[in-house]
């Protein structure tokens, strides 16, 4: 088991907020990110964050949005769309969903609407 699964969200968060702000993007558009792929409403991705929910539990408790496939491309070099273990799977399309953000695309782009 990867040490990441027993990380909690709450830990990583931060950062995904300060890559993003670094780029002139917003911590709204982080949340937006993370509740679209996990289907959770602002409350509830507050207190998964307020309990210090491990990935492993956040992603348990998460309905994974219907677009979720169409995640695709390279995150530290690895394919997501090729990731075997299903919840790498998921933590790795946060993380590309967080590096497109930072890269500039739009919003609708982003969230394959």
């Amino acid at each position: 088991m990867s040490r990441i699964f027993t990380t909690s969200v709450a830990s990583v968060y931060p950062h995904y907020v300060n890559k993003a702000e670094r780029k002139g993007r917003t911590r709204a558009e982080v949340d937006e990110i993370f509740r679209w792929l996990t289907g959770f409403d602002e409350p509830t991705l507050q207190r998964h964050l307020d309990e210090k929910t491990t990935f492993e539990e956040f992603f348990a408790a998460a309905q994974l949005h219907p677009n979720v496939s169409l995640i695709t491309g390279t995150v530290c070099g690895i394919r997501v769309e090729n990731v075997e273990d299903p919840l790498m799977q998921k933590i790795r399309y946060l993380d590309k969903l967080v590096d497109e953000l930072a890269k500039g695309k739009s919003m609708e782009k982003i969230l394959r609407t």
